[in-house]
């Protein structure tokens, strides 16, 4: 093998091998991660992480980045599971894998959904990840107008500044969806993550035993609330 290669693998199992330790920080420690400690417990100095991750943002991005595919990868793959014109069904599978992979990654789904890290600005190289997930709940939306089972609800509701809001994301992002129907499908997909951190930070449940229960009735409530058909 090259030396180069021999070079390159080296450097990949080490950066690899970092931002596993860094996720066991981000399991006891929050999102407060120090290079001096991640250092520490790879018995290296901390300069030699350094020239793998120039500061600490560059980890945080790092380990964002991975998180938000992980989670995007995990919500696509529930979404290929039902038949394509099965909207209710793909909505349930995909909202619940995206609860199921926040319950075992609560660390890093604490990371991207919980307090902003101080001193931390996210580059744009997390965006492309973090859309991930809307794009496919979307998706579900697009696939459902083209099919004629799904109608848009009356825009009449939203004032012109939502609408030109609305508009721009649309042209952007959802090419082809109404307004109306898009502000709807955004409701959901904020709700759905709102349901998942009540539930993941502690909010609801002493009142709420059978979260899995209710997470299934909010979700069909959502459902409702796009106008997905029930079969």
């Amino acid at each position: 093998m090259p030396a180069s290669s021999i070079r390159a693998r080296v450097r990949a199992e080490m950066i690899d091998e970092i931002k596993a330790v860094a996720r066991r920080h981000l399991a006891t420690d929050g999102a407060n991660l120090s290079l001096r400690a991640v250092a520490r417990d790879m018995g290296m100095v901390s300069s030699a992480v350094y020239r793998y991750f120039p500061s600490r943002d560059d980890l945080l991005t790092a380990l964002i980045i991975e998180a938000y595919d992980a989670l995007g990868a995990a919500v696509e793959a529930a979404d290929a599971g039902p038949d394509r014109l099965d909207l209710r069904g793909r909505w349930h599978a995909a909202c619940r894998a995206a609860r199921d992979w926040a319950l075992t990654h609560p660390a890093e789904y604490a990371l991207l959904y919980g307090s902003p890290v101080p001193g931390y600005a996210a580059p744009d190289d997390t965006i492309g990840p973090a859309q991930r997930p809307p794009i496919t709940l979307v998706g579900i939306l697009r696939d459902g107008l083209a099919a004629g089972r799904l109608s848009p609800p009356p825009a009449d509701g939203l004032s012109g500044e939502l609408r030109a809001d609305l508009a721009e994301i649309a042209d952007a992002y959802f090419p082809g969806v109404p307004e109306a129907l898009l502000a709807r499908g955004m409701a959901g997909w904020t709700q759905l993550f709102g349901l998942i951190s009540f539930e993941l930070f502690g909010r609801i449940n002493r009142a709420l035993p059978h979260r899995g229960a209710y997470f299934d009735h909010q979700t069909a409530l959502m459902a409702d609330l796009i106008g997905l058909p029930r079969d």
